[in-house]
């Protein structure tokens, strides 16, 4: 299986629910969509783990509608809420991305496919960087400059490139999910990628700094094409109608 650089960065930065979400709910889903048909993929299973009221670890599943899994995360926060150490892999194609230190200097991590060789890289970090899910964390933090219309840079090291890239986040006003107001962020490559890489829309709750919704590249791909899927998650509070009527178990 083979990865674009756009699709390895946009995909990189597909976001896991907030931690608030995590806190009052315990395990979560998450409801993915074609975002042009408006069929239904997957469903992401979240299954956090929290230590004297934060969140340390995270280990999410991804199952197509039938119940098959056909992806898998594993998230550690404990050195670093920003770079988490993280293993994800899509199992029965041999592909897997991972941070497997997160100090000063990330080690990065891929295997492009069954038999390859794994590959690593050692890059130095440079100012504000987050990577994968870590992405969430840094927009939590710098919610109240986002409302206030400020802009908010980062680096944001991608396991699937070996490499880090310079990306922004800003505000482009409210919305609503399920009939309460929310936050329009846009996030975009501030580099060259800039010409190339999708832009991707996201919906926060301003109150509880909650994700509720992406819009962009899917980490997950479509076994028929080997393409990542271009996605709608959505984070409803009561599974959707459309919804497998039997959603894997939270663990």
């Amino acid at each position: 299986m083979r990865f674009s650089l756009i699709t390895r960065v946009a995909a990189a930065l597909l976001l896991t629910a907030s931690a608030f979400a995590a806190q009052a709910q315990g395990g979560f889903y998450g409801y993915a969509y074609n975002l042009d048909s408006g069929q239904y993929l997957y469903t992401e299973v979240h299954q956090p783990v929290f230590e004297n009221g934060r969140e340390v670890a995270s280990t999410i599943r991804y199952h197509a509608p039938d119940g098959k899994e056909i992806g898998r995360k594993t998230l550690d926060y404990r050195a670093d809420a920003y770079v988490p150490k993280f293993r994800f892999d899509l199992p029965g194609s041999g592909y897997a991305e991972a941070i497997t230190a997160n100090g000063e200097t990330i080690e990065l991590l891929k295997v492009d496919g069954k038999n390859k060789p794994e590959k690593r890289k050692r890059i130095e970090r440079q100012g504000p960087t987050a990577a994968d899910s870590g992405f969430n964390h840094i927009v939590q933090d710098n919610l109240g400059r986002l409302v206030k219309g400020e802009t908010v840079s980062f680096r944001f090291a991608v396991a699937g490139q070996l490499d880090s890239y310079r990306f922004k986040v800003s505000n482009v006003g409210t919305g609503t999910f399920e009939g309460k107001p929310a936050l329009k962020l846009l996030v975009q490559a501030d580099s060259f990628l800039r010409f190339v890489a999708p832009d991707l829309h996201l919906l926060y709750d301003a109150d509880s700094k909650r994700l509720l919704e992406y819009k962009g590249v899917s980490n997950i791909h479509d076994l028929a094409t080997g393409k990542a899927y271009n996605a709608r998650i959505v984070y409803f509070s009561k599974p959707p109608a459309d919804a497998p009527k039997n959603l894997p178990p939270l663990q």
